[in-house]
């Protein structure tokens, strides 16, 4: 069918990648209404519309000929919005037009120019780029679009997000009027639309989406979960698909360096990507997603543009997307080209009702569902090892001649428990997580049920934040008999029952049911386990655990420690006795006290007159060197007077000394004088006159 719509050059190209039969858009571009009219395309991300625009321009740019002749100006002008993505076309255009000795020339931003300005004077037959570059190159006069047929503008819609409206606005004024334009786009906004209008003319729509087309391929599932799971959803949902890429989306750049240590700890092999990380680290990410080095990528929406991973069957939402074209890009990173892909979307429940609109509005029937647990991991990891490829190899007579010394030594039942020990232990643990339907009903139902049922207050009370208690960590509520257990580890090692719980049944072989209460105290924790249960959890921890090292022994006498941050109670006081504030006379009348100790408001010369103060209580002008007999002479030789020092000449007057609209000058000259000629003010205002009583 590729032989009868395209020319011989591009049919054979396609044979060889095994093109038995055109996809939606491919066909719709190629039919006859669409034939050598300006298209306004929408299709889902992956859908095949590189290799659709690259048949759609082949009539403008071969004509009847099988081969280009000599690569001078370039007859077509391909606009990616990343890197990535233009890189991507560049190589899906060369292995198209390989027959047809097309010369490919890409324009991205992050690459030497001066080695593409170079190959453009060479001369190129197609030129892909990025819009930032490719202006660049324009405004140099690099780049010769004179010869120009076809401009493409692929994710046009995520140019536009990007911020390249101007950039691609001055790529489309400057190009000749008689060009063919094609524009692809996964979702058509307004905008896109109004771009169209003004540059194509009468141009023909074309839209492959909906359940038909755009999702067909991909199957949705939104995850209700609890309140701060989504690390362990996040977690329990890459073990269950175990797809072989898988493509982790969040919001901010902060929760993706987050999530990547999450993954990194529990044992995933993970990359980021982010707005932050250079060209060179971007590019190392992205080849170890595709050599195999790495199996998951955490990434924002805009540092996910354009990527397109192999084998990609996996995406994650842990962030609600912001609109449905987000989401719609997003998921369209999985599901390519005729593939099948799964898109789940992490819904807390205070986002379910925006997680509904968005459904809505992006067209999308999604099955709701609960997180993954463990046990249904465990069951799959157990299927996934008897259909192993471990069992399909050849066997050597070294492989035969090990195992026939392996069952000498050993039985076959040990021999098989080693291999699957070996099996697990390279796959990251799953997480026990809660259901949130039965963690809203027990917030509305059982709530008063379990209050009734706790024990007095500094009983069983775990550390709260500030040091103030809070509920005990207890599931539920014992009916029967029960047995106290305590481990080697508490508060100071960063204990909480969060990932004590699924250790507790690992070490016991026992299920989570049959714990009841765990208290986390500073260097231990208590906890309690059924009766039913307690002889197997005994005899099961007598073997050796290699993963932790938590040592765990009864208690016969029953819980012993208190909680972490549990108030101790205030110590018993005589109530015969007053209180005591460190005070001798607080419980004496006030007549009782003692003459010696004094409040510190009471002055002694309260209520007396001044000339009936002490010598020694009197203020400055009445002290004893106030006044000296005349005759005396001070040391500068002057005599003294006998006059109040109130009356003393002070050598300028008091008017002047704070008159401040005289001169600087004058200041200065009066603040000069000597203290024994009157003048007290000090210059510049640097000390302040100390004020007297007269």
């Amino acid at each position: 069918m590729t032989s009868l719509t395209t020319s011989p050059p591009l049919a054979r190209a396609l044979a060889e990648r095994n093109f038995d039969s055109l996809t939606p858009v491919q066909t719709a571009v190629l039919a006859d209404d669409a034939a050598g009219r300006d298209l306004l395309v929408s299709a889902q991300t992956g859908s095949g519309k590189t290799v659709a625009y690259g048949l759609a321009i082949s009539a403008e740019l071969l004509g009847d000929a099988e081969r280009f002749e000599r690569a001078a100006a370039p007859l077509a002008l391909i606009v990616a919005p990343t890197r990535e993505l233009a890189l991507q076309v560049h190589r899906e255009l060369a292995w198209l037009y390989q027959y047809a000795d097309a010369r490919v020339v890409s324009c991205v931003g992050g690459m030497d120019p001066r080695r593409e300005q170079r190959e453009l004077a060479a001369g190129a037959h197609i030129v892909v780029g990025t819009p930032g570059r490719l202006c660049d190159h324009l405004r140099r006069n690099r780049l010769d679009i004179s010869a120009l047929k076809a401009v493409v503008l692929d994710e046009a819609d995520e140019m536009l997000d990007l911020g390249f409206r101007e950039d691609m606005e001055f790529i489309l004024e400057t190009t000749p009027d008689t060009r063919r334009t094609l524009l692809f786009s996964a979702t058509l906004p307004r905008v896109i639309i109004a771009l169209a209008k003004e540059y194509q003319q009468d141009a023909f729509r074309i839209e492959v989406g909906g359940d038909e087309g755009g999702h067909a391929d991909i199957d949705y599932r939104a995850i209700r979960i609890a309140p701060g799971d989504v690390d362990h959803a996040v977690v329990n949902t890459l073990r269950f698909f175990e797809s072989p890429s898988a493509l982790v989306f969040c919001n901010t750049r902060e929760a993706v360096r987050h999530l990547q240590a999450t993954l990194s700890e529990r044992g995933f092999s993970v990359v980021a990507l982010s707005g932050e990380l250079t060209q060179n680290e971007r590019t190392h990410a992205l080849q170890a997603l595709r050599d195999g080095r790495a199996r998951v990528c955490v990434a924002t929406d805009v540092a996910a543009r354009g990527i397109d991973l192999p084998n990609l069957d996996l995406v994650i939402h842990a962030d609600i997307p912001n609109d449905p074209e987000v989401m719609q890009h997003r998921s369209g990173r999985t599901g390519r080209a005729g593939r099948k892909g799964v898109s789940v979307l992490l819904v807390p429940p205070a986002r379910k009702r925006r997680a509904e609109v968005l459904l809505n509005l992006a067209g999308i029937d999604a099955i709701w569902g609960t997180p993954p647990q463990a046990d249904e991991i465990r069951k799959l990891d157990q299927e996934r090892m008897l259909k192993d490829a471990l069992f399909a190899e050849e066997t050597t007579p070294e492989d035969l001649m090990l195992a026939q010394a392996l069952l000498a030594e050993r039985s076959a039942e040990d021999i098989a428990a080693a291999l699957a020990r070996l099996y697990r232990a390279r796959l990251p643990s799953p997480e026990d997580i809660i259901d949130p339907g039965e963690h809203r009903s027990r917030g509305r139902e059982d709530r008063g049920r379990e209050r009734d049922s706790r024990v007095p207050r500094g009983e069983d009370r775990s550390a709260g934040p500030r040091g103030k208690p809070k509920k005990p960590s207890a599931r539920h509520v014992m009916g029967e008999g029960s047995v106290w257990f305590r481990a080697s580890i508490g508060s100071r090692k960063n204990a909480e029952a969060r990932w004590l719980l699924p250790m507790i049944c690992r070490r016991g072989g026992i299920d989570k049911t049959d714990i009841g209460t765990i208290r986390v105290m500073d260097t231990t924790t208590e906890f309690e386990i059924s009766a039913r249960a307690a002889d197997k959890f005994v005899g099961n921890l007598r073997r050796p655990d290699k993963e932790d090292n938590i040592r765990i022994e009864p208690l016969p006498e029953g819980p012993q420690g208190e909680p972490a941050a549990e108030k101790r109670p205030a110590r018993e006081r005589d109530e015969r006795a007053p209180r005591q504030y460190g005070k001798p006379w607080q419980d004496k009348p006030r007549d009782d006290k003692p003459r010696d100790i004094k409040p510190r408001d009471i002055k002694p010369w309260e209520g007396k007159s001044r000339d009936d103060r002490p010598r020694d209580e009197r203020t400055r002008e009445d002290k004893p060197w106030s006044k000296k007999p005349p005759g005396e002479k001070s040391r500068d030789g002057k005599p003294y007077d006998d006059k109040p020092r109130s009356e003393k000449a002070s050598g300028f007057d008091k008017e002047r000394r704070y008159d401040k609209k005289r001169p600087f000058r004058e200041k200065s000259a009066y603040a000069a004088k000597s203290k024994h000629e009157g003048a007290a003010k000090p210059a510049f205002g640097k000390k302040k006159k100390k004020k007297f009583r007269d």
